[in-house]
C-alpha cells in the first residue's frame, strides 16, 4: 500500500471548517489506497497570539518555554484534526513531534532533527489510522521539548517522509504552487511545474515564502521530492526535485523578495587576521544568522565590515556587537534597518552571460540604487530601500521575460 506525507500548513487548518476540509481530504487519500500520514501546522495566527501572550507577562521570557508554549499551537491543530476524521467514521491518532520519535539537538526555538525513530507512526498505520503529527517540534534526548524554528512544520514532513520511505510526500498550501515571483508582489507572476533544489533553496533562502529553506536542504540532502500544492483545490503544484535534463535551457526561474531585513557595519575594523573571525563567531554563538556579507577594500590599516540579517534580531545583538567591536579594536557599530532583498535565481545562470547585467540594467532604469550585492553559481542578490522593494521586483520579473502571457 502507497504511503503518503501531507503537510498542512496554518491557514489550510486556521478554522474549524477549514479542518473539516482537511480531514475529508486525508480520508479521501487513505479511501483511494493509500497510509497517510498528516504534519499539521498552528492555526493560523495562533502562534502570533501567543508570543503575543508571553510578552504579557515577561519582557524577556526564556527560550525554554517559549518553546513549551508555541508547540501546544500544532498540538491543538493536530488533535481537532484528528477528532473530525473520527466524526466522519475514520480512525485517526493524534502525536507530537516527540511522540512521533523526533529527536533534535538542544538549541531551543531553532533545533535541528538529529534523528526519527518512527515506531508509533508504523504501529499506528499498521493499526489502519490516519497519522497526524504536530509539525515545528521535537524532543531532546534529555526530554525537552525544542521547536524548528518559523516554518518548520515543512521540516518536520520531509523529515518524516525520508524516515518512513514515503512514496509521496505533498506540502499544502494556500497557493497553487511555486510561483515565479509572489504574486502579491508581482500580479504577473506565473506558476513554475518543476524546480531543482537547489533553485527552490536559494528562493526559499531568499524570501519566498513558500517553503522553510532547512526543509529544502533536507529534501536534497535525502533525496525527497515533494510537491508544493493548495489545500483549497484539486489543482496540480510544483514538483521539487533534483536537477534534471533540460532545468538550464531556462536562465532565470524566480524572482525572490525579502523584507524586514538590517544592514549593520562595522567600521574600521583592523585589518589583520583573526578579526572578522572573532567577530561572526560571536554572532554564530549567539545563533543569528547572517546573510549579505561586504567587506571595503582596506584603506590605512582598516576595513569596513557591513553585512545583513533579519530586522527582528538587532535587539539581540546590540551590546554583543558593541562589545566585540571594541575587543578588536574597530571604530564603531551602524545600523539601519528599512531595507530589502532581491534575488534572481536560476541554474540556467552557469551556462547563460549577461544575467547581472540585465539585472543591474532594469533598476538603473527605476532608479533604484543599490547599496550592496551578493552572488553565487546560480543566484544574484542586491540589497535596496525597502521603500522600493515591489516596483523592483516588477522590473526585474519583466526584464527576464517572467511575466504570464
Amino acid at each position: 500500500m502507497p504511503l503518503i506525507v501531507q503537510k498542512y500548513g496554518g491557514t489550510s487548518v486556521g478554522n474549524p471548517e477549514r479542518i473539516t476540509n482537511v480531514a475529508k481530504r486525508l480520508l479521501e487519500t487513505q479511501r483511494a489506497g493509500n497510509s497517510v500520514i498528516a504534519v499539521v501546522s498552528a492555526m493560523s495566527g495562533v502562534t502570533d497570539a501567543l508570543i503575543k501572550l508571553a510578552r504579557e507577562v515577561s519582557s524577556k521570557p526564556t527560550e525554554r518555554e517559549m518553546d513549551v508554549l508555541l508547540s501546544t499551537g500544532e498540538q491543538t491543530a493536530m488533535a481537532l484534526t484528528a477528532m473530525a476524521i473520527q466524526s466522519m467514521g475514520g480512525k485517526a491518532v493524534s502525536l507530537t513531534g516527540a511522540q512521533a520519535g523526533i529527536v533534535t539537538n538542544g538549541v531551543h526555538t531553532k533545533a535541528k532533527i538529529s534523528n526519527v525513530t518512527p515506531d508509533q507512526i508504523k504501529k499506528h498505520l499498521g493499526e489502519g489510522a490516519i497519522v497526524i503529527v504536530a509539525g515545528f517540534q521535537g524532543e531532546t534526548s534529555e526530554g525537552d521539548i525544542t521547536t524548528l524554528g518559523r516554518g518548520g512544520s515543512d521540516l518536520t514532513a520531509i523529515a518524516l517522509a525520508s524516515a518512513v520511505d514515503a512514496d509521496a510526500c505533498q506540502i499544502f498550501t494556500d497557493v497553487d504552487g511555486v510561483y515565479t515571483c509572489d504574486p502579491r508582489v508581482v500580479p504577473t507572476a506565473r506558476k513554475i511545474d518543476t524546480i531543482s533544489y537547489d533553485e527552490m533553496l536559494e528562493m526559499a533562502s531568499s524570501g519566498s515564502k513558500v517553503m522553510q529553506s532547512r526543509s529544502v536542504e533536507f529534501a536534497k540532502k535525502f533525496g525527497v521530492t515533494f510537491e508544493v500544492r493548495s489545500s483549497f483545490n484539486n489543482n496540480p503544484g510544483t514538483i521539487v526535485k533534483e536537477e534534471s535534463a533540460g532545468m538550464e535551457q531556462v536562465a532565470v526561474r524566480g524572482v525572490s523578495v525579502e523584507r524586514n531585513q538590517a544592514k549593520v557595519t562595522v567600521a574600521q575594523v583592523p585589518d589583520k587576521p583573526g578579526c572578522a573571525a572573532r567577530l561572526f563567531t560571536a554572532l554564530a554563538d549567539a545563533h543569528v544568522m547572517i546573510d549579505v556579507i561586504v567587506q571595503n577594500v582596506s584603506a590605512s590599516g582598516t576595513t569596513d565590515i557591513s553585512f545583513t540579517m533579519n530586522r527582528d534580531e538587532l535587539e539581540k545583538i546590540g551590546d554583543l556587537l558593541d562589545r566585540v567591536a571594541k575587543e578588536i579594536g574597530a571604530g564603531g557599530v551602524s545600523k539601519q534597518d528599512g531595507i530589502a532583498k532581491l534575488s534572481v535565481v536560476g541554474i540556467g545562470m552557469r551556462t547563460h552571460s549577461g544575467v547581472a547585467a540585465k539585472l543591474f540594467e532594469a533598476l538603473a532604469k527605476g532608479g533604484i540604487n543599490i547599496q550592496m550585492i551578493s552572488t553565487s553559481e546560480i543566484k544574484i542578490a542586491v540589497i535596496i530601500e525597502e521603500e522600493k522593494i515591489a516596483e523592483a521586483a516588477k522590473l526585474t520579473h519583466t526584464a527576464f521575460g517572467l511575466d504570464a502571457a
